[in-house]
């Protein structure tokens, strides 16, 4: 009989890989649903509002349900490592944000992780560095959540349930698409492939 995967196993899986970012988004994920008291979303009942588009939104979207496909994971480009996890039930959200100064790093850690990314690492040293990020991502998946993150209930925010919208073709490509996002030019209907922006400077 085959032994079920462990979430974070589940994660890796989805992921591809084993990674600190992957971790970090992992524990993100178990606490925001543990302090909305809810379990992995089923429809869109949730709603996840990430901040970066790094690793750990993999696991968020595998954990909590929240995902690009069902409209309810939003992509908010701050560049910081938090997330909103929010219940439309309860009208309850909760930011939950990394802390600074939590980063086991040490200084054999920082040298081989400089080489593997140049890619001038030996064979060995990237066995030694593939057993120190191991080492690594086991300290913080046990560390207290409250020494790596800082927990905020949050006003809700304001997001739309995902809409079905109307699909139309763009007169330039001839390729169908939402009417949400069509431009109208020249009495015409293009999509933002074929549109030129008319800005003259100003966004």
């Amino acid at each position: 009989m085959c032994r079920e995967k462990t979430p974070w196993e589940k994660c890796a899986e989805f992921h591809g890989h084993e990674c600190m970012g992957l971790a970090i988004g992992f524990r993100q994920a178990f606490i925001g649903l543990d302090a909305l008291g809810v379990v992995r979303a089923a429809d869109e009942e949730l709603f996840a509002v990430v901040e970066n588009d790094a690793c750990g939104v993999d696991a968020i979207q595998v954990l909590t349900g929240c995902t690009l496909g069902k409209g309810n994971l939003i992509y908010k480009d701050s560049g910081k490592q938090a997330v909103t996890l929010a219940n439309r039930k309860s009208g309850k959200a909760v930011r939950i944000l990394r802390k600074r100064g939590n980063k086991p790093d040490d200084e054999q850690y920082t040298e081989l992780k400089a080489k593997i990314s140049a890619g001038t690492a030996s064979e060995q040293e990237k066995i030694v560095w593939g057993s120190l990020q191991k080492e690594r991502i086991e300290k913080f998946l046990a560390a207290p959540a409250a020494e790596l993150f800082t927990v905020t209930e949050v006003a809700m925010p304001r997001i739309e349930p995902a809409r079905i919208f109307q699909t139309v073709v763009c007169s330039q490509c001839g390729e169908p698409f939402a009417e949400v996002k069509a431009h109208l030019v020249g009495g015409k209907i293009i999509c933002s492939d074929c549109n030129e922006a008319y800005t003259r400077g100003w966004r």
